[in-house]
């Protein structure tokens, strides 16, 4: 029976239906829903990792042992695990291994807007690429079948567009499949003299690869009415070209995007007058019609800036589209801010307030770089707070000021205790502070080790953050209350003077997670008030000023006080509890 479904829900469906046994995967935007939904399944196995190599290596495991893998993460996720990644390329699979990778363009909530079907043709393993849901379900299908007949794991690429977006899908039943696990030290130990023997096999591959992509259905070719120009494009582009232009020229629709075929595209462009690529980001189709000594327009015309649109698509083909309406009002910018009563709100006003240079990582307290808070100066990647503080530190920009390192409890799970253990081994100084939310907040409430429940909500082992940063030599551990302005402010000023590393884990858990009982509003006392917006200082939502005067929004209000602590007139105070 059809269905709508999300392309990630999609996928989750396909990795059911073709037999997968096991997932494992870290949360990460536009990513994240394929773990969860396939975790609906009684036959599947899956996980939440601490990282995106630790998934990757486990997936690959798991098809060793003869089981359908998958692993997925986002972009930026599969710069960790590229390690494994272009060992397991060399090696090949036993059962099917197919690795899920999301491409955020336009950056709606990543650090950067990296290309990923460049590491599908660095690391030569094949890439497909669904522009629907119901691709996204056969393409997951076809992934396994073609990871075991060519033996390779293969990705399946998403996008933004795709991953959370609805379209009809027709499911079917499951197929299980099994193999036995062999001993094979040649093919699966990748010393040089093995390796050696194999990157002639992973070539050979690629060969027959981009054979099978000559004839592949996947690889279409749509005819259009009007020959002076045909358009190849792949994934959500495929849509906008497609809406745009209906039937009117001819179209090569790209499922596979590596390794791409070439007699295919060849003839497809002999009969056009005129080739245009239409992809999002970096020039990859086009820089292969290149190779190919054809003559195309891509990112003459399209950028490899942010994500498309139809209107864009039409604009940059030329074609006229339905003129729409718009507001002639203004429309009034919104940043993103900290929630109301988020945890993590106290502690970067203390951070802001004594001046602390502060070197961020990667999750929702990234907002603490927002005005009026501004107290972050660094965001790179997942665990490199951390890491950035021993250098900076060691190259002598720590003298004369306070620097602190401060990390998501997830995320120092993921790659921050390594770095907690470099500072410890090389007797750096500094301070880390583990804002430990007790959950993985930014891609919507994930568990992770330190929460105690697995992916499915079953208890399970939890790691202790105060045992785990003493265990790798961190004498200076210290738990504070972020709703406490007064012992936040001690915390750091102590930690900050000495001549050690130390460790502050400001734990109190998320405000958005449904067991966390809110407490009554705050109550904005008029008459007190003088209008010094002291209270402002801290950006919370529910806070605003009404002619001169402090006022709460008991809509966003969760009671939680750090308002309060700054008014020096009690003009803002605790309403009382039933």
């Amino acid at each position: 029976m059809k269905t709508l479904m999300l392309g990630n829900e999609a996928v989750a469906r396909g990795l059911y239906e073709a037999g997968c046994s096991f997932v494992s995967s870290y949360p990460g935007t536009p990513s994240t829903e394929i773990t969860e939904c396939v975790a609906l399944y009684k036959e599947v196995y899956a996980e939440w990792a601490p990282n995106e190599k630790v998934a990757m290596e486990a997936a690959f495991g798991a098809s060793l042992a003869g089981k359908r893998s998958f692993c997925a993460m986002k972009h930026v996720g599969l710069n960790v695990a590229a390690d494994p990644l272009f060992t397991v390329g060399y090696t090949g699979v036993n059962a099917g291994f197919v690795i899920g990778v999301a491409d955020d363009p336009g950056m709606h909530s990543s650090q950067n807007e990296q290309d990923s079907r460049h590491y599908a043709r660095a690391a030569k393993i094949p890439m497909l690429e669904p522009s629907d849901s119901a691709e996204a379900l056969a393409f997951t299908k076809l992934a396994y079948q073609l990871s075991e007949q060519f033996d390779t794991p293969v990705f399946i690429k998403m996008c933004t567009r795709v991953a959370h977006s609805q379209s009809v899908v027709e499911p079917g039943d499951r197929v299980e499949v099994s193999k036995p696990y062999e001993k094979n030290p040649q093919k699966y130990i990748m010393m040089p003299g093995n390796a050696k023997r194999r990157h002639p096999i992973v070539e050979e591959r690629t060969e027959k690869l981009t054979v099978w992509a000559e004839t592949a259905g996947i690889n279409r070719i749509e005819d259009g009415t009007d020959h002076s120009i045909g358009i190849i494009t792949s994934s959500t582009s495929y849509q906008y070209v497609k809406e745009v232009c209906g039937d009117r020229y001819p179209v090569l629709k790209l499922g596979m995007i590596w390794p791409l075929p070439k007699q295919k595209i060849v003839d497809f462009a002999a009969s056009v007058d005129k080739l245009i690529v239409v992809e999002e980001l970096d020039s990859f189709i086009e820089d292969h019609c290149r190779q190919l000594g054809i003559d195309c327009v891509g990112k003459a015309l399209f950028s490899c800036i942010d994500e498309f649109s139809q209107n864009l698509v039409a604009e940059k083909l030329g074609v006229a589209t339905q003129s729409g309406t718009k507001l002639d009002a203004a429309i009034p910018m919104r940043p993103p801010v900290m929630c109301a009563g988020c945890p993590h709100r106290g502690l970067f006003y203390t951070l802001a307030k004594n001046k602390v240079t502060a070197l961020g990582d990667i999750g929702c307290y990234t907002l603490g770089a927002v005005a009026p808070l501004a107290a972050l100066d660094t965001t790179i990647c997942m665990g490199a707070s951390i890491s950035g503080m021993h250098g900076f530190t060691k190259a002598g920009g720590g003298e004369g000021r306070k620097v602190v390192a401060v990390i998501g409890d997830s995320t120092f799970m993921h790659s921050g205790v390594t770095g907690l253990i470099n500072m410890a081994y090389n007797e750096s100084c500094g301070t880390v502070i583990i804002v430990d939310n007790s959950i993985t907040g930014m891609t919507g409430h994930q568990q992770n080790p330190t929460t105690g429940f697995n992916l499915k909500g079953d208890p399970c082992t939890k790691i202790d953050l105060e045992t785990l940063c003493r265990a790798v030599g961190i004498n200076r551990v210290r738990v504070v209350d972020p709703y406490d302005l007064a012992a936040c402010d001690a915390a750091i000023k102590e930690e900050t003077a000495v001549d050690e590393p130390s460790v502050i884990i400001s734990r109190r858990p998320c405000a958005l997670l449904k067991y966390v009982k809110h407490k009554k509003p705050i109550i904005a006392n008029s008459d007190k008030c003088i209008g010094c917006k002291a209270c402002m200082k801290i950006g919370c939502p529910a806070i605003s000023v009404i002619d001169k005067k402090a006022h709460i929004d008991n809509t966003l209000c969760t009671g939680c006080g750090v308002c309060a602590q700054l008014c020096k007139l009690d003009a803002l105070t605790a309403a009382k509890e039933d």
